[in-house]
């Protein structure tokens, strides 16, 4: 089961936080060690997951206070999440999730989903940010060529057999017990990895390769 500690200043937002956390089954909430810094309460209870309300707090200051062995992957919530320095939280590989303050409830958990399945989410205002400007159309790969560095996961194959079998995201979700949102997650690593422009030309490429059962 997946641990998550909840950190934030505000003893308001952090009852929110931990019922949501407290809400699911797959997730279980560990207490916090109160008034103690961040990096202190990563060390002691060793979360695999740190939700992370930033309340005008720079992401910077406590990344540099955490340790760079830390093994918690960070969801972090923030007012303006385009001035987060994605760059750098990605290079620290601390910061997997980067989302608004106002998030809701189902967004929350499809981060955290998202995020223990080794995925990134970023808010698309700092994934632009990130991306810098967007490539010329003619500097894009062909369509269908495919990233040999990123073979797909055990889970992802499992999800590619199911489109091969036809199913939406919502029937995926419910025969995995993950949220819709993590089975788009999927789906979208999925395509990417494989170099496909859709359910279909993912398939026919996982058939070639012989990732889905004939």
């Amino acid at each position: 089961m997946t641990t998550v500690l909840v950190a934030a200043p505000r003893a308001a937002a952090r009852a929110r936080l931990e019922a949501v956390v407290a809400a699911s089954r797959a997730l279980r909430l560990v207490s916090g060690l109160p008034n103690a810094p961040l990096a202190r309460q990563v060390q002691a209870l060793r979360p695999d997951v740190v939700l992370l309300d930033l309340d005008g707090r720079r992401l910077d200051a406590l990344l540099a206070e955490l340790p760079d062995a830390a093994a918690a992957a960070l969801v972090v919530l923030a007012d303006a999440p385009r001035r987060v320095r994605a760059d750098l939280a990605v290079e620290r590989a601390l910061v997997r999730a980067v989302l608004p303050r106002d998030a809701t409830s189902g967004e929350i958990l499809a981060a955290i989903d998202a995020v223990v399945a080794g995925l990134v989410v970023l808010h698309p205002d700092v994934l632009a940010d990130a991306l810098g400007p967007r490539p010329r159309r003619e500097t894009l790969p062909p369509r269908g060529a495919a990233d040999p560095a990123q073979p797909l996961t055990a889970r992802e194959i499992e999800v590619l057999g199911m489109l091969a079998e036809g199913l939406g995201n919502k029937a995926i979700a419910a025969r995995l017990g993950i949220s819709t949102h993590t089975a788009k997650f999927h789906v979208a690593s999925i395509l990417a990895k494989l170099g496909a422009g859709s359910r279909t030309e993912a398939v026919t490429i996982g058939m070639r390769r012989g990732l889905v059962a004939i």
